[in-house]
Parts: C-alpha cells; structure tokens; sequence
C-alpha cells in the first residue's frame, strides 16, 4: 500500500480476518486488476468521513468501482454474511454462544437531505422529517438485523417488517425485550406469531404528564434525573457507537436499503476491530 495511511484503514491482522469472506471471481469473468483491501478501506473511509462518493480521495480506486462493489455486494447479501460471520466469532471469543437466544428492538427517526428517494415521511412525535431505522440487535449491543422505512412508520408497524424471517436466520432468538412505545398488539402478535416471550421496559416516568391530582393537592415532584433502564441502555450505545459515523449522522441515500447496508458495514467495522 504505497498512500499515506489512513486511520480508517484495516489493518493487516484485520484484512487476514476479512479476506476469506471476500467473494471470489465468477466462474468465466475476468480476473480482478484491482486491490480487494484498497476496496473496503475506500467504503470505510465514505463511512466514517461522510465525504460523497464522488469525492473520495485519489489514493484510493475510482469512486465508481468502489460504489459498484459497496452496490453488488448489498444486492447480493454479502455485507449481512461478513457481518454475521464476524458477530458469531466475536460472541465466540467473549464466551457467548454464537447465535443469540435474546433479541432487543428500537427505532430510531434520522432526517434525510435533499437527494430525494423513497420511504419518507415526517415523524410528528420526534418532529423529524426523514426515515426511521428499525434495528433488532443482541445482549451485547451487536447488530442483528436493520429495517429502513418511511419515519411515519409506526414503531410496532416497522418491527413487524424488521422481523420478517427472523426465525430463519436467528433460530435461536427466543425472547425480546421492547419499550412501551411497542403496544400490546405487538406483543401478542411476537407470541402469536414467533412464539417468542416479550418484554416491554418502560421509562419510571412514563404517564407522569398524565397524573391526575384531586383540587387543592400539590402533585408529587417528578424525579426527572437520569436512570439506567435495563436492557434499554444495550441498544441506546448501538445507536451512539453508530453516530460517531459522519455518513449515519442524516440519511444521504436515495434508496433505502443503502442505508441499511451502511449500518451493517459500520457494524462490521466496529466488531472487525475489537475482534483483531
């Protein structure tokens, strides 16, 4: 690699981890002439920077073969194949069993810019005009899967369409724990439905607004300090481990599923160098 190095380079211990999980050449297509490490290191780089894909630095290859792999490996699956190949052996390497039994679910209303595209809407609770990210993510703040859809969304709605095949590919996933933004309809559909055990945490002030007081009778202080509340804070540091990426920071993409390909690939990233 003959550039200046960058720190949101792989390193070599992270590119031996990596490079068996890159796809090989198709039977009867040309052999590649470009370096497969200089690839990742350029999506990467988009990723943490937030620079646009026409601006990516000369060092690395063209923006346009960079973007046609970040593309064909998204269409393909290979970014949520990586990733999990990486979370199982994390999970091994921290004494876990590799397929999760526990599942925790939150959205997240992230605004969008002016590039257009589809499932957009406003978030009249969060006054957020944009998408919504629906994660589904284990015990350890690892990320299992992502649903990008319209921010006007309901919650329950956009979990419903994140779970779609999930016993396929989490066989284990037993129980999930959920806020009390997800209604009871939501829950008996989980049991009905997936025959999982639902757990739904709220906030000790939830309803406080909506205390009734008899005339004449000063209300209860509300304790509005800051509380830990269990299983919540799991997910709550998924979603500031991902902010510190410039390219999560609004929705810059025009479809979308690139937006979820950008939350796996920054997953990746994060596991990649805890695992190396």
């Amino acid at each position: 690699m003959n550039r200046k190095y960058y720190s949101t380079d792989i390193t070599d211990v992270e590119w031996i981890i990596l490079k068996p999980l890159i796809p090989a050449v198709q039977p009867g297509g040309r052999p590649r002439f470009r370096n497969m490490r200089e690839i990742i290191n350029a999506i990467f780089y988009i990723q943490r920077s937030g620079c646009a894909w026409r601006l990516v630095p000369h060092e690395f290859p063209p923006w346009q073969t960079v973007y046609y792999y970040f593309r064909t490996w998204r269409i393909a699956g290979v970014w949520e194949i990586m990733l999990k190949t990486i979370r199982e052996q994390v999970r091994q390497a921290l004494g876990r069993a590799t397929t999760p039994s526990a599942g925790i679910i939150d959205a997240q209303s992230i605004k969008t810019t002016e590039v257009g595209g589809t499932e957009r809407g406003y978030d009249g609770g969060k006054k957020v005009k944009g998408r919504k990210r629906h994660l589904l993510v284990d015990t350890q703040e690892f990320v299992l899967k992502v649903k990008v859809l319209a921010a006007n969304t309901a919650d329950q709605e956009g979990a419903k369409q994140l779970l779609q095949g999930i016993q396929a590919q989490f066989p284990c996933l037993r129980h999930l724990c959920v806020d009390g933004g997800y209604r009871t309809t939501f829950v008996s559909w989980v049991k009905e439905q997936l025959g999982w055990s639902v757990q739904r945490v709220q906030h000790p002030n939830a309803g406080s607004r909506r205390r009734i007081t008899m005339p004449g009778v000063e209300p209860a202080p509300i304790d509005r300090s800051f509380k830990v509340i269990p299983r919540r804070w799991v997910v709550e540091r998924t979603y500031g481990w991902l902010g510190r990426y410039r390219r999560l920071s609004k929705d810059y993409a025009y479809l979308p599923e690139t937006s979820e390909a950008f939350i796996y690939t920054t997953s990746l990233r994060t596991l990649l160098r805890r695992l190396a």
